[in-house]
């Protein structure tokens, strides 16, 4: 990435923070994002329901449920189907000490599995995703609600158009979540020492609605103004 750039990049978005014209962008991640780490525990008697009350939102359903995407309520049909093991899968997915990649492949692959047992014990089920092989859109925004400070919610087009945007003389061809988080947290530590982007931020998100702590999230905004994505 060419520093020129991402210095006019962040003026920019300084800009459009300062217009008060972002007040209500995006600002739902926040908000799940603090019910997650409000609500979520992984050795809950009623796992499925613990689940279900982490991800909620009082502004849209949309992260987690959209025309032709409803990863959510899947994974609670996996969890009445077999309550132990989507327990394990998140842990595995959440075990810091294994390497992100690999976590995130094996959650993907168990998913697959899940769903073809649930095929198996309904086979007049219209169901034939699991919802998760979105390119690792919904497995990201686990990790970027479990551990704000070190996972962004992952989309491909973002990334590899922020590349370009930036100057980057590597273009992501294919799916890179790994890189895609390490990128993240270096934008994030830049966008740390903008004083003017963390007073207008700041003021942004002074809402106890919304998840108050280091989250790289701004990183995200940040990237999805420059791309003018999602």
């Amino acid at each position: 990435m060419q520093f020129q750039r991402i210095q006019q990049a962040m003026a920019d978005y300084e800009t459009f923070l300062k217009s008060g014209l972002s007040s209500e962008e995006r600002l739902y991640y926040w908000e799940s994002q603090r019910i997650f780490q409000e609500t979520w525990d992984i050795e809950a008697m009623d796992f499925a329901k613990m689940f279900d009350q982490s991800l909620q939102n009082k502004q849209t359903r949309r992260l987690w449920n959209r025309e032709n995407y409803e990863p959510k309520r899947m994974m609670l049909l996996f969890i009445a189907l077999q309550p132990d093991f989507p327990r394990q899968l998140f842990g595995d997915l959440f075990n810091e000490t294994r390497d992100v990649a690999g976590r995130m492949d094996r959650f993907l692959f168990y998913c697959e599995e899940l769903l073809q047992d649930y095929r198996r014990m309904h086979p007049r089920s219209p169901e034939n995703s699991h919802y998760h092989n979105d390119n690792y859109q919904m497995i990201s925004l686990y990790l970027a609600f479990r551990y704000p400070d070190r996972y962004a919610p992952y989309h491909y087009g973002v990334f590899r158009e922020l590349m370009i945007r930036l100057g980057s003389p590597d273009i992501p061809q294919n799916n890179d979540p790994e890189r895609y988080f390490k990128v993240m947290r270096t934008l994030q530590g830049l966008l740390n020492k903008q004083a003017h982007i963390q007073q207008f931020q700041a003021s942004r998100i002074n809402d106890s609605t919304l998840f108050q702590g280091e989250s790289l999230l701004l990183a995200f905004d940040f990237a999805c103004f420059c791309t003018g994505k999602p």
